[in-house]
C-alpha cells in the first residue's frame, strides 16, 4: 500500500473512530472482529484510491489542452548558476507568473558524453564556442541531490514539475522521485531506445523536434506508440541559441498537427514573446521558454528570458489564445451594450402628422435608438402617421 499524506492519514483515523463506535454496538464478538476488519480494508482502499486519483490529476497538461488552454512551461536549465538557492528562487518566482510548470534537466556530463579532448568533442562557434562538451555539461547540470527538493518546492508553489532525462538511469531516478510526465530534448529525439524506455513508463511525454526531419519525428512518435503510449505532444523547435526569426518556421505548427495527428506546442528560443504569441495563434498548445533570475549568469542566460518579462509573456499567450477563438458571429454582451452608439434614423426637425419624410426632417445619425439606416430611402416620401419632435428616434411602426 502506498504511503498516505497527512490529509489521508487524518481521514483514515476519523473513519476508523466512526467504525469503532459502530462495531461496539454489535452483540457477537466474532461478528464485531470480522465486520471491523472488512470495513477497515474497504475504507483503506477508498482513501488510497482518492489519493491516487488526486496524484494523477496533479499534472495538468492534458486537462488544460482538453479545455483548449495553453500550458506554459518555464525551463530552468543551467540558470540556477550552480546554487540550489537560486534554483528554489526560480521556482518561487515562476509560481507568481501564471505559468503551469517548472522544468529542469536530469543528466551528468558522463551520461551525455565522454571526457575527450579531440576536435570532435569541442564546440566551434556559437554561444559556447571553445567549450569541450564534457566541461560544458559539467558546468550546467542540475545535481541529482537537489532535484527532490526542487520538486517539493514546485508542489508547495502549485507548479507541475517536469524534467528531461538523458539516459535510462535518469529515467529510473525520476521514477523514484514520482514524476508524472517526461520531456525529451531535441538532441535526444533520435535516441529511439531512450524514447522507448521513457514511453514504457506510460506517462505523458513532450518531445521537442528541433533539427528533426519528418522521418525522424515520425520515428520518435512511432517509438512511443510501440510502447502503447499515445499521450504525446510534439514541440516545434528551432535548435539555435538564440533562434533567428527567419529560421523559426512557425508555419510548420498547423502542418505538424495534420501530419502527425497529435497535439503540437512550441519550444521557443527566440528573443521576447513574439514567437510564443505567433505560435499560439497558429495552434500551439504548449509554450516552453527558458527563464533566468536577474543578475545570475550561466551558460544559458544569454538566450533566456528574465522572469519579469516571462510573466508578461504568459499573459500575452493567454490573451492570444482568448483572442483567436472563432468563428463566432454572435454579439458579445459588451457589443450588445455598444449597439446604442450605432447609427439610426432620427427626426432632425419637428414633423407633423401627415407630413412626408424628407432629407430635411430625418437623418441617419448616432445614437442607435431609432430604426435601422437601411430603411432611410424607403421612408422618404412616406407621410408620417404621428407627430414627431426633433431629436426623437423613428420607430419600426413609422415604416408600415
Amino acid at each position: 500500500m502506498q504511503n498516505l499524506d497527512k490529509n489521508g492519514l487524518m481521514a483514515q483515523i476519523n473513519i476508523y473512530e466512526l467504525i469503532d463506535k459502530f462495531i461496539y454496538g454489535l452483540p457477537i464478538l466474532w461478528v464485531r472482529i470480522c465486520f471491523r476488519q472488512s470495513l477497515k480494508t474497504l475504507c483503506q482502499l477508498i482513501i488510497e484510491s482518492r489519493i491516487s486519483n488526486e496524484d494523477i490529476k496533479m499534472f495538468r497538461l492534458f486537462e488544460k489542452i482538453n479545455k483548449d488552454e495553453v500550458y506554459v512551461i518555464a525551463e530552468m536549465s543551467a540558470n540556477h548558476g550552480g546554487s540550489i538557492e537560486n534554483a528554489l528562487e526560480i521556482v518561487r518566482q515562476v509560481a507568481t507568473t501564471g505559468a503551469d510548470c517548472l522544468k529542469i534537466q536530469t543528466y551528468t556530463a558522463d551520461s551525455l558524453t565522454i571526457d575527450c579532448d579531440n576536435d570532435w568533442f569541442k564546440i566551434k562557434g556559437g554561444l559556447w564556442d571553445g567549450y569541450k562538451l564534457y566541461d560544458l555539461y559539467s558546468d550546467t547540470y542540475t545535481p541529482y541531490e537537489w532535484q527532490k527538493t526542487i520538486k517539493e518546492e514546485c508542489e508547495k508553489c502549485g507548479l507541475d514539475f517536469l524534467s528531461t532525462p538523458f539516459d535510462t538511469d535518469a529515467v529510473d531516478f525520476l521514477e523514484d522521485l514520482g514524476v508524472e510526465a517526461y520531456k525529451i530534448a531535441s538532441f535526444e529525439m533520435v535516441d529511439i531506445p531512450l524514447i522507448e524506455y521513457v514511453a514504457s513508463k506510460g506517462k505523458p511525454m513532450i518531445i521537442s523536434c528541433g533539427m528533426g526531419s519528418l522521418e525522424e519525428i515520425q520515428d520518435a512518435l512511432d517509438a512511443c506508440r510501440r510502447m502503447n503510449n499515445n499521450k504525446v505532444v510534439l514541440l516545434k523547435c528551432c535548435s539555435e541559441y538564440p533562434a533567428n526569426w527567419a529560421d523559426m518556421h512557425l508555419g510548420n505548427i498547423p502542418d505538424m498537427r495534420k501530419r502527425f495527428n497529435t497535439h503540437i506546442g512550441l519550444s521557443d528560443h527566440s528573443p521576447g514573446s513574439v514567437g510564443a504569441v505567433v505560435g499560439v495563434a497558429l495552434g500551439a498548445c504548449i509554450i516552453e521558454k527558458h527563464v533566468k533570475l536577474n543578475g545570475v549568469v550561466s551558460a544559458d542566460s544569454d538566450f533566456s528570458m528574465p522572469i519579469s518579462e516571462f510573466s508578461q509573456m504568459v499573459s500575452d499567450v493567454k490573451n492570444t489564445k482568448n483572442s483567436i477563438k472563432g468563428p463566432i458571429y454572435e454579439l458579445t454582451n459588451g457589443e450588445k451594450a455598444s449597439t446604442i452608439f450605432r447609427r439610426s434614423i432620427f427626426a432632425i426637425a419637428d414633423i407633423r402628422e401627415g407630413e412626408a419624410f424628407t432629407e430635411k426632417n430625418i437623418r441617419v445619425i448616432r445614437p442607435g435608438y431609432g430604426v435601422s439606416p437601411k430603411y432611410f430611402k424607403e421612408l422618404l416620401g412616406i407621410p408620417s402617421k404621428r407627430s414627431i419632435k426633433c431629436g426623437e428616434p423613428l420607430k419600426d411602426s413609422d415604416r408600415s
